[in-house]
């Protein structure tokens, strides 16, 4: 690896001392190094970083600094550039930023020597089939999730699986799962964990009201359409869509959204032999 494209997020290295140190020591290996530029944007009552640079078409590698959130913005950032990620944890639970930052100097090491694996992970595809982004594709790493915007009601959602009508949820939302995915929203639903380098679709309500609403699995080559329907009384529901909770898309009763296996996929680093259920053993303890 000659060229590195470093991704951080400033709020978890607000004076970039931990991404210099990365920089200096990778420039005096030898390599050549590019920080994304980025702006402070505001989203629920909150800022977050959003990288405003391309990509470097010579950029063999995206070194990601923060936590998991961040992760998910870079695999955004490099989907078309097909080069592999590697997270450095400033986070707290980290699934995908496997390195922690007291072992960065090693781990830059082992990337300078090509002493590394990839592993690649599926996304999700959601195309809108109503309204001003109908028929654009966009992709997601973690999740799919369709939620109420800002009331409190029981949402009703129709669920189809290849054209075909499957089941009718009361819920306060549906998310549409990666197996990367399962460790993040989907686990807090009450969805399964699954090994990352699986290839199926979770498809779990958030708070069904009803007792038998269970996560259903499907296969990588299943479309799964997700239809809003009406509220009481014929009302219209008002939702949103979120890709890996950000790219907010609102749909209203009526409106429909195609999520299946992208043909797109996510290239993560892998410095650790170590298996995922022994990852996740120590994660949950």
């Amino acid at each position: 690896m000659k060229h590195f494209f470093i991704i951080t997020n400033t709020s978890k290295d607000p004076e970039l001392a931990e991404t210099y140190r990365i920089k200096d020591y990778l420039e005096e290996h030898g390599a050549e190094v590019t920080l994304a530029e980025q702006v402070m944007v505001s989203s629920d009552d909150e800022k977050k970083p959003r990288f405003t640079s391309d990509v470097p078409g010579d950029a063999e590698i995206c070194v990601v600094l923060g936590g998991d959130g961040t992760m998910l913005q870079a695999a955004a950032n490099v989907i078309d550039k097909n080069i592999p990620i590697i997270g450095v944890n400033l986070g707290r639970i980290g699934y995908l930023a496997e390195v922690d930052i007291d072992d960065a100097r090693n781990a830059m090491d082992r990337l300078l020597a090509n002493d590394f694996e990839i592993e690649e992970r599926m996304m999700l595809k959601g195309v809108l089939l109503q309204g001003e982004d109908a028929g654009k594709v966009n992709h997601a790493l973690n999740d799919i999730v369709i939620a109420r915007c800002s009331s409190i009601q029981v949402l009703n959602f129709n669920i189809f699986v290849n054209n075909m009508p499957l089941t009718q949820y009361q819920a306060d939302g549906i998310i549409l799962s990666s197996p990367t995915g399962s460790t993040g929203y989907n686990m807090s639903a009450g969805g399964p964990i699954v090994d990352p380098s699986a290839q199926i679709l979770l498809l779990t309500p958030i708070c069904p009201h009803t007792i038998n609403a269970r996560t259903i699995v499907l296969s990588e080559h299943d479309k799964v359409t997700v239809e809003i329907g009406e509220g009481r009384g014929g009302a219209d529901q008002i939702v949103e869509a979120t890709l890996d909770g950000s790219n907010r898309k609102i749909m209203k009763s009526g409106d429909r959204i195609d999520i299946c296996a992208s043909d797109k996929v996510t290239k993560i680093v892998k410095l650790s032999s170590e298996s995922f259920l022994n990852t996740l053993r120590k994660k949950l303890v």
